[in-house]
């Protein structure tokens, strides 16, 4: 027989449970079988082994082990204090933050993590500027080395987009032409009719996209890239201003960034409890969003509603830059600096001629002036 009379004993607890009846056991684990356990002729070997059944209880409750057949067969099997709460309290008694457990300590710990904190580090050894200033240079330097010829391909694409829109209006035209004689012949109705026109209309424009190599997809390059090297960045930083790893190395930046703040934000651990890199944040961030807002072309209804949603979440930007280090807020800070910079210097007409970006009708030959009389009209004589 596979079942005999087996001891189990507790792990951790003060006291042993004796399990001695056969049947009841048998019964017990049936009923484990009955909701999916696999292998069950396995489990029931295993018991013949009290050592093999209590080690497998305890990798059970530590995660090794994903059967609850031990569970079933033992009443009010203790529960194990979780690395949750392990973490907690070695965080409790030694006064630092445990950061071995989750998603957000694993992206942490990452290797582009790692990577940007060997560049930040490299950058200070080499120029030996205060941390202030070097993460605005190494900011700078990443914006300029990897967004800048980004958005100059980003301009490339959306250029030949709306260079396409006059061919794509005269397709629209003969194929609607097209569709409603083709439609009466053969009795469509107006929902059938739609149905065909979006189809292919849909496929006229990939076609196009494909002959001018220019899918707005491509236009989104940019994001894909820049958002990532933002988040690595600045969980780079936070790594510093709380010293996660322990390591004398990320000790030693610890120290340098608590004093290698400037004016009103000395120590680049700390919070700005003044707000004023917050402010300065939202409201660069704010200007972007308005800069785009007031393009001469009329936005899409899912363009608005994208403008909406990006100055909201430019408002909430405030207060979290207000919660963390101020290292991380003088570097949201200065990348969006740099990207207001960006912006200005890709409108100049004497800039794009140099990239080669595709004129367009909604292009200006006084950009500036035309961007401030627009923000005024807007924003200052409204009435």
């Amino acid at each position: 027989m596979f079942f005999k009379n087996i001891k189990i004993v507790r792990v951790g607890t003060r006291t042993s449970e004796h399990c001695t009846s056969k049947i009841w056991l048998l019964k017990r684990c049936q009923n484990a079988r009955s909701f999916g356990i696999t292998n069950f002729q396995k489990h029931q070997q295993g018991l013949n082994n009290p050592v093999q059944t209590l080690h497998s209880s305890h990798r059970y409750h530590t995660g090794k082990c994903k059967s609850p057949l031990l569970i079933s067969c033992v009443p009010n099997f203790p529960k194990h204090r979780t690395f949750a709460s392990a973490a907690s309290l070695s965080a409790a008694s030694t006064g630092q933050v445990n950061t071995d457990y989750g998603i957000f300590a694993k992206m942490a710990d990452s290797a582009p993590v790692h990577l940007a904190e060997k560049v930040l580090m490299s950058i200070q050894e080499v120029t030996g500027l205060p941390w202030w200033l070097n993460i605005m240079c190494t900011t700078i330097a990443l914006r300029t080395a990897v967004t800048l010829p980004l958005s100059v391909y980003q301009m490339h694409v959306l250029g030949k987009v709306e260079k396409l829109q006059p061919e794509i209006q005269n397709l629209a035209k003969e194929l609607r032409y097209e569709v409603a004689v083709y439609g009466k012949q053969h009795g469509w109705s107006d929902k059938v009719a739609k149905f065909h026109f979006r189809k292919n209309m849909k496929r006229l424009i990939s076609e196009l996209y494909v002959r001018d190599n220019c899918h707005p997809f491509k236009a989104s390059l940019i994001m894909w890239i820049q958002i990532p090297m933002w988040i690595f960045v600045s969980l780079a930083l936070r790594n510093f201003s709380y010293n996660t790893s322990g390591s004398s190395t990320d000790e030693l930046v610890h120290k340098q960034l608590q004093n290698g703040g400037a004016l009103w934000f000395p120590d680049l651990t700390m919070p700005d409890s003044t707000w004023i890199l917050p402010v300065f944040l939202g409201s660069i961030n704010l200007l972007l969003v308005e800069m785009f807002a007031l393009r001469s072309m009329e936005l899409s209804r899912f363009q608005k509603y994208l403008t909406n949603f990006v100055r909201g979440i430019s408002i909430l930007m405030i207060p979290i830059a207000a919660s963390v280090p101020s290292s991380m807020a003088l570097y949201w800070a200065s990348s969006s600096l740099v990207g207001l910079v960006h912006n200005l210097f890709l409108r100049s007409p004497a800039v794009r001629r140099l990239f080669r970006i595709p004129h367009t009708k909604s292009d200006s030959d006084t950009p500036y002036t035309d961007l401030l009389a627009a923000f005024v009209a807007k924003y200052i004589k409204r009435k």
